[in-house]
């Protein structure tokens, strides 16, 4: 990875609705910058995505100096000095500088200031506290651009003051360094964290599923995920077994099939054997209900997709739905390991583009001209008749499906008379 210190080149300084923002703060004696991520990707020469302000200029300007511009401005944090401005269609947000008076936690009582080196210091990591100004320069006051040299994710000044600040520093730690680091944690951050983990329990659910769901598709997951085991913090957000193996199986069989990482399913690689272990899951990180269910289908009986002709694995396409049955065979997939032959695998996992199920041809009125009244027993023939057809294997013929419904009907018939 390549690392420059100066963003003089970058396009979205000189034009576009970032560069409009900072020509709206840079005026009348004050200053604005981008600050945070932005900064970081752009010189690590990674896509930019949010882009975040700092400026001198109290909010209550800030909103001014929008509002003659015809540009909008929400006051999302205005207690702490954040405005966000909407441009374009885009959302900014913009912060006047601050410095802490006093901590306690998450709620630290700041005053707005025009000090830039105490506006970084009081940031998370190194690699977050660098600012650029509208001509490119890159101001550092925290030693962030040796450690982006070096790819390292590193505490600004004392690791346990800045954890205690907010406890769920540590989880960024190990998603940042798994993101953007190289090589080891940083040993003093690392001990840190082992040392402050008590402090995971003071967290909201919220909080640990969006940054633990962020980590699990870095690029560095399985190896910040083995240190936090290591240091005793996974079993405090997970409470139960962490898997390696599967982690590592499942990313494995997800560049196998050009699939893009996806949080949940290495959750459930993860941390899931049974469906009780992904309900645990599921509340301990208030998981959204669509997560919830796709992680208890995982857990659930998985293993029965282990050794599957073509034919079972359609019936299971046509039961579970393609992602669902995709999702539940690399759980299969994961735990029979890395040492397992992917190429029948892949074979199996790719059905879904090869075949799509049908619709079940049968319908009610072709039972209710056999005889069976519309009720109860018409569902009961129905649910028979089509596990008879998947049997089958899906046949479509009109000679074949009038014999399935005669047996039907004749099978009902036959039981509900004894």
């Amino acid at each position: 990875m390549n690392t420059v210190r100066s963003l003089r080149e970058a396009g979205w300084l000189k034009s576009g609705p970032a560069a409009r923002v900072l020509a709206l703060l840079n005026e009348k004696g004050e200053e604005g910058r981008v600050v945070g991520g932005a900064v970081r990707n752009a010189l690590m020469g990674l896509l930019v995505g949010e882009i975040d302000f700092a400026t001198t200029a109290p909010p209550e300007e800030v909103i001014r100096r929008a509002a003659a511009a015809r540009i909008k401005s929400i006051p999302t944090g205005i207690e702490h000095g954040t405005v966000t401005l909407v441009v374009e269609g885009r959302p900014f947000e913009v912060t006047t500088l601050r410095e802490d008076v006093e901590t306690f936690g998450r709620k630290a009582r700041v005053a707005f200031g025009r000090d830039w080196a105490r506006d970084a210091e009081r940031r998370d990591f190194t690699i977050n506290g660098l600012s650029v100004d509208s001509d490119g320069a890159v101001h550092d006051h925290v030693g962030g651009l040796d450690d982006i040299a070096a790819r390292r994710v590193r505490f600004i000044g004392d690791p346990d003051r800045r954890i205690a600040e907010d406890y769920l520093r540590i989880l960024r730690f190990f998603r940042i360094h798994a993101a953007y680091g190289a090589g080891e944690p940083d040993r003093a951050g690392y001990l840190a964290c082992i040392r402050g983990r008590a402090g995971l329990a003071t967290l909201s659910a919220e909080r640990l599923r969006a940054e633990m769901l962020k980590l699990l598709v870095a690029e560095g997951a399985v190896e910040a995920l083995i240190a936090m085991e290591d240091g005793g913090l996974l079993l405090a957000i997970l409470g139960g077994v962490a898997y390696r193996g599967p982690l590592t199986a499942m990313i494995a069989a997800e560049h196998a099939l050009e699939l893009p990482p996806d949080p949940v399913r290495r959750l459930a690689a993860l941390a899931v054997s049974v469906t009780e272990d992904a309900r645990r899951i599921a509340q301990r990180l208030r998981l959204s209900n669509v997560e919830a269910k796709q992680l208890d289908s995982m857990g659930h009986r998985w293993w029965r997709l282990g050794s599957m002709d073509e034919a079972t694995a359609r019936r299971r396409i046509y039961r579970l739905g393609a992602p669902r049955f995709r999702d539940r065979l690399m759980q299969a997939w994961a735990r029979a390991g890395l040492g397992a032959d992917p190429a029948p695998w892949r074979n199996v996992a790719t059905l879904p583009q090869r075949w799509q199920p049908p619709a079940f041809p049968l319908k009610a009125e072709d039972f209710i001209a056999r005889g069976i009244a519309a009720g109860p027993a018409l569902g009961h023939v129905l649910t028979i008749a089509e596990d008879a057809w998947l049997a089958a294997d899906f046949p479509l013929d009109s000679a074949e499906l009038s014999a399935i419904a005669d047996q039907t009907v004749a099978r009902f018939t036959r039981d509900h008379r004894l």
